[in-house]
């Protein structure tokens, strides 16, 4: 069995992101798991995971609702990915991460402290 692993870099407004899908089994459902640290500084990492082939966006909000980041916008496959998000140019407070894909769609608080 082998097992494939491939990354990809997303610079956005200054800040290096990454994407990486952790695994090759497919998942049962959509899910989007709570960021990780959290609360965090400045760096932290989100993670999904996607049951079919999928256009996929994952959003970060600011407490008004406004859209600060965009980590993910792009066609992807079914598996497991993990997103890192950088908020050094951000403040402490609390934000909001929103994965879109297909009919699903789920939100999750995160805080960052400086």
């Amino acid at each position: 069995e082998s097992k494939e692993e491939w990354f990809v870099r997303i610079k956005l407004n200054n800040v290096t992101t990454g994407v990486e899908q952790t695994g090759i089994q497919i998942p049962a459902d959509y899910s989007l798991s709570q960021n990780y640290p959290n609360p965090f500084n400045p760096l932290t990492m989100i993670s999904y995971q996607l049951p079919i082939n999928s256009n996929v966006s994952l959003k970060v909000y600011n407490i008004l609702g406004q859209d600060i980041a965009t980590l993910v916008n792009e066609q992807q496959s079914a598996g497991t990915y993990s997103v890192s998000f950088d908020a050094s140019a951000y403040s402490s407070g609390i934000y909001y991460f929103k994965l879109s894909s297909g009919s699903f769609n789920q939100v999750r608080k995160m805080v960052l402290m400086k």
